[in-house]
């Protein structure tokens, strides 16, 4: 067994607990990192080991939420695990406004945005998952049915961490769902695939993609004070079949690091 390196002396056990529909196939680090968090939320004293593994795959717990911002799938679960312990040993509740990560501290709240509608809630994340390919987050039914993504199981999201202040300034506590946004503009999706300092090495890429097919392959430039990076990007991408689609091929052409980006779509006439 590997070791594990901490900043702390700390002895590691090693224990194999259930975990919503993977219990055979999940080992936890069971030291205490409670004192590493740097979350003004209290962690609680289950779902938080420095490490866990599921079917082969080692997901490491983050020491804080703060500054957590992701763009990718997000999916839903409801009937079958209502009433099981979550990773926190809470009950799962399908008409609760709760959700699963796969490393976020838990709890954290988070604001989950439905890319496509616009529609915004704040969850409570108590569990951990999904363990599925490009799902960044599993949303109780409550959840999915406020971003209108039951029908279709799954939806483009971002979702952002969010800290005491931001969370009392924007959510409406009893119905767990922005009042500020609950139903904005869309924003463009797209998949980037590769980001240099040398546009030289961007612009080889596209090539490469373009030589394959992919005709909407193009470099975007962002420039700070202090430095310009080139973004390879392919989309604008309609729905969650096209994104899967595309990081699968990506991966079989040996481009394995890539994320959903977003940009705001032009006003209706612009």
């Amino acid at each position: 067994m590997a070791a594990v390196f901490r900043l702390t002396p700390l002895l590691v056990l090693i224990t194999a607990i259930a975990l919503s529909g993977c219990s055979n196939a999940t080992r936890w680090d069971d030291a205490d990192s409670s004192a590493a968090t740097q979350s003004s939320q209290k962690r609680s004293k289950r779902g938080n080991p420095a490490f866990y593994e599921v079917f082969g795959e080692r997901y490491y717990v983050m020491n804080s939420s703060a500054g957590y911002e992701e763009r990718g799938v997000a999916s839903w679960y409801g009937k079958k695990f209502h009433g099981r312990s979550t990773s926190n040993g809470e009950k799962y509740n399908m008409y609760a406004m709760t959700a699963a990560h796969k490393t976020l501290p838990l709890p954290t709240r988070v604001k989950v945005t439905n890319l496509k509608n616009g529609r915004t809630i704040v969850v409570r994340v108590n569990d951990r998952g999904p363990f599925v390919d490009n799902r960044i987050i599993d949303l109780s039914y409550a959840a999915a049915q406020k971003l209108d993504m039951i029908t279709d199981g799954t939806a483009m999201v971002k979702v952002v961490a969010l800290d005491d202040g931001r969370l009392a300034s924007q959510t409406n506590p009893a119905a767990g769902i922005s009042t500020a946004t609950a139903g904005g503009p869309a924003e463009n999706m797209y998949l980037q695939v590769g980001a240099f300092g040398d546009r030289a090495n961007a612009e080889q890429l596209v090539t490469r993609l373009k030589q394959q097919g992919y005709s909407a392959a193009a470099i975007q430039t962002d420039t700070t004070p202090t430095a310009t990076l080139y973004r390879v990007r392919i989309g604008p991408i309609a729905n969650v079949q096209q994104f899967d689609e595309l990081v699968r091929q990506m991966a079989a052409l040996q481009i394995k690091d890539t994320h959903l980006v977003t940009e705001s779509a032009p006003a209706a006439g612009g």
